[in-house]
């Protein structure tokens, strides 16, 4: 719906952002060798650059695309939009860049790229803005509006009719809904109107001039479905479906065909194909540059670890990842030897007394995970994910928390989404939950690089690392 409704913006932005690229170039190679070349330095030829303005065009399609800079869901947020232009610029640069570094029949300014991207930054704030401007004068005409009926009382058509308020800068319209039952108007906010009843359909289609009807039923509302059909079977509207899943939380779900029969997906993985291949490739090859970083930190902490407390440097324990598999985790060893000989599986706590002393500034410094590095390069774990936990604790937890087992849809992380924004240690396991089915849910190899950057700024210390 989103994706079609937005096809004529989206490619009238890619053509824009195109031309802008040429004409930030061609500014950029004119600042820096007319208008601010002081001292006055040699001119280079301007047709190398006029040829290399065509390639960095055809880049700036493919890192914005990359990017995600087209797609309707982040059309519809000024400050999503920005945010997705930067890292497309990002992206870019280091196409240029790389290209650059290859390429030796000339050599381009440095200084040039410089302009190039001041002037292309602010040519393309200025056009969003524009652009915004335009279609906010074109939704007050009528043009480029999708009014949008909603039919049925489900959870599921309920939350519908809650986000899709979030796209009305985009031109999706929710004129409102049609009662089914009495009760229905009860569960709408007041703020979503009340059209009418599902006999009055044809009426209401023409009233409000509808484009395109949801139909979004519990199920005690199916028996109604006989009658819609009817109703809606000489409409020119388009007619489709929100399914009511009921308990099942979804994730990463997708809708396709299979001979011509719609399947919805509910639960996927998103590490499967390229995805798969990517995080595996930047798990191995950051392991082996974090394993070399850190070798001189790992070799002093395995010293301190022997000559503080008796017993071995490092500690193996059972965990689950990847799809309920287990494995052994590896640690630099923080307790005593016997440490749950009296006690049994227990959690961390605050100040436990099981810990040395030298054990307990490497919990509090998170430098004890260390070794779990040769884990990701072992391929049973990954730089980021949800944290592994024993599957003596999975046990209790799977029984308490609904869809705890999800997490295991990706290998689990050195560091993740809940353990950056503070959700670990003795702190809500839900909350814990929540942010991993997040992660999971939002999967890129962008979110990856930022939880691992924000990790490197402030992931060791933390007030619930112990």
């Amino acid at each position: 719906m989103l994706k079609h409704h937005n096809q004529i913006p989206a490619t009238i932005l890619a053509v824009v952002d195109l031309i802008l690229a040429n004409l930030a170039w061609a500014c950029a190679y004119w600042s820096r060798f007319y208008w601010f070349n002081y001292p006055e330095t040699w001119i280079p030829p301007e047709m190398p650059y006029i040829q290399a303005g065509g390639a960095v065009s055809l880049l700036t399609l493919i890192s914005f695309g990359f990017n995600g800079v087209y797609r309707p869901q982040h059309l519809t947020r000024l400050v999503s939009e920005i945010f997705r232009l930067i890292k497309g610029m990002i992206g870019l640069q280091v196409f240029i860049l790389s290209i650059a570094f290859f390429y030796r029949e000339f050599s381009f300014s440095r200084l040039h790229l410089i302009h190039f991207i001041a002037y292309f930054t602010l040519f393309l704030i200025i056009s969003r803005f524009i652009a915004r401007w335009i279609l906010t004068i074109l939704h007050q005409q009528g043009v480029h509006i999708l009014n949008i009926l909603l039919i049925g009382s489900s959870d599921a058509g309920l939350n519908f009719a809650q986000k899709i308020r979030q796209y009305r800068s985009v031109g999706l319209e929710l004129k409102g809904y049609v009662r089914l039952n009495p009760s229905d108007q009860l569960k709408f906010e007041s703020n979503i109107s009340l059209l009418g009843t599902v006999e009055e359909l044809p009426q209401i289609i023409k009233q409000y001039e509808i484009d395109q009807v949801f139909i979004a039923l519990t199920a005690d509302e199916h028996s109604h479905m006989p009658l819609i059909r009817e109703l809606l079977y000489d409409q020119l509207v388009d007619i489709k479906l929100i399914p009511d899943i009921g308990v099942f939380k979804t994730l990463r779900s997708d809708v396709d065909t299979f001979e011509e029969i719609p399947i919805v997906t509910l639960i996927e993985s998103p590490m499967v194909g390229w995805n798969r291949i990517v995080k595996q490739s930047v798990d191995y090859l950051g392991s082996i540059v974090a394993i070399l970083l850190f070798s001189p930190v790992m070799l002093i902490i395995a010293v301190m670890t022997k000559i503080t407390s008796p017993g071995p440097v490092f500690y193996k324990q059972e965990r689950m990842g990847l799809d309920g598999v287990t494995f052994q985790t590896l640690k630099f060893r923080t307790m005593r030897i016997d440490a749950e000989k009296e006690t049994g599986a227990v959690w961390a706590s605050k100040d436990d007394d099981r810990c040395t002393p030298f054990g307990s500034f490497l919990r509090r410094s998170s430098l004890d995970e260390l070794p779990q590095l040769f884990n990701v390069l072992k391929g049973e774990m990954s730089l980021v994910g949800p944290r592994p936990e024993r599957p003596v604790f999975i046990d209790e937890f799977k029984k308490r928390i609904p869809n705890y087992m999800l997490r295991h849809k990706v290998k689990a992380g050195i560091t993740g989404w809940a353990q950056i924004n503070g959700w670990r240690g003795n702190t809500s396991l839900e909350k814990r939950i929540e942010y991993d089915l997040f992660y999971i849910e939002h999967w890129s190899v962008w979110f990856d690089i930022r939880i691992l950057c924000i990790t490197a700024v402030k992931g060791f210390i933390h007030p619930n690392a112990y």
